[in-house]
């Protein structure tokens, strides 16, 4: 198995039929994954572990529905930051580390520099995080959009499988 270059980051076929099954449904036993990428049991587990030693897999994890666990409000957070400094972005990390609410950060570019997505119990869990982040980081903007409905969700990447 090569890795990280190519368009498709350097992995085989297998490697990506591997991913791409595991992306599914990461408790698969060996046995069954293997027969479903064509490969006998040691050679396929030995790939695993190699994707995961390599940080192609970065954990396997159980997907739970929010709404069910109470957090029935997801809130997409738009963040223009009022400077770029060093303290303004380590204040930045301190806050994304504060609040387990924050379920995705991303770097943007353009309009605003960062993009969070929260996962609340509703308005007031969410008034409680924007409480805590004007009061901690001084902001350009905050914009926030509330999220009527997941029309599609999934963790799974579009991994070619087919391309040798």
């Amino acid at each position: 198995m090569s890795l990280p270059n190519a368009p498709t980051g350097g992995l085989d076929r297998i490697d990506r039929k591997i991913l791409h099954e595991l992306m599914r449904d990461a408790s698969l036993p060996v046995w069954q994954l293997a027969e479903r990428v064509g490969l006998s049991q040691t050679p396929c587990w030995k790939r695993v572990q190699k994707l995961e030693s390599t940080g192609v897999i970065t954990g396997r994890v159980a997907i739970v529905d929010p709404a069910r666990i109470g957090l029935a409000l997801t809130v997409f957070v738009e963040i223009a930051a009022a400077e770029h400094s060093a303290g303004w972005r380590e204040g930045f990390e301190g806050l994304v580390a504060d609040h387990p609410e924050i379920v995705e950060v991303h770097r943007m570019a353009v309009e605003i520099d960062y993009l969070l997505k929260l996962s609340v119990r509703g308005t007031e869990g969410y008034d409680a995080f924007y409480r805590d982040l004007t009061r901690r980081l001084a902001c350009r903007s905050v914009t926030s959009k509330f999220s009527l409905e997941r029309i599609r969700v999934t963790t799974v990447l579009p991994v070619d499988t087919i391309t040798p």
